[in-house]
């Protein structure tokens, strides 16, 4: 039996549920959960990101993933983890610093959730830039899990189903774990 917990990471692009779903996965398996730091972030900015941004925003979410794994005994849900700031970090600014990139690799989660963006896009101010581009970023998050060896359960179709398959591939991982 393995004593460390099983890390769950909900990822994906923007506006595809994983805020939500991240907060009902740790209320079913009553486990904690981190946010994703660059919310907070943003909102005490209150203005764009820039280039500059992205090694505090790394940092802040080291520091929101190891509060939640902390207090974790058998699973912990991340709400996003650093392989977002690695894919944003390149889309946006064209490249992401080395740390991050390995910090990313090495903090690497056990199961990672993909949301897939067949869900309504919504606005939320300066947290949600780019309806246009959420295929494009599914890719490139698929890509970047790929390219890290991730183990990765797609999430698609209406919440009910999101939800279902999300709880169930958690309960097989947990099995395994």
């Amino acid at each position: 039996m393995n004593t460390t917990p099983l890390v769950v990471v909900v990822t994906g692009s923007e506006c595809t549920g994983k805020t939500t779903l991240a907060a009902d996965l740790a209320a079913h398996f009553e486990a904690p959960s981190s946010p994703e730091f660059v919310r907070e972030y943003l909102d005490a900015k209150g203005t764009p990101l820039g280039a500059d941004d992205v090694s505090p925003i790394a940092r802040g979410q080291v520091r929101v993933e190891d509060d939640a794994l902390f207090s974790a005994s058998r699973v912990v849900i991340k709400d996003t983890d650093l392989m977002s700031t690695v894919v944003y970090s390149r889309h946006y600014y064209g490249h992401c610093p080395d740390w991050i990139a390995e910090a990313a690799k090495a903090r690497s989660a056990d199961l990672y959730l993909l949301l897939h963006p067949d869900v309504p896009w919504v606005a939320d101010g300066l947290q949600r830039d780019a309806p246009g581009e959420r295929a494009e970023m599914h890719e490139r998050f698929r890509r970047q899990l790929e390219e890290s060896g991730a183990r990765i359960v797609d999430i698609a179709g209406p919440w009910e189903t999101r939800r279902k398959t999300a709880i169930d591939a958690i309960a097989r991982a947990l099995i395994r774990h």
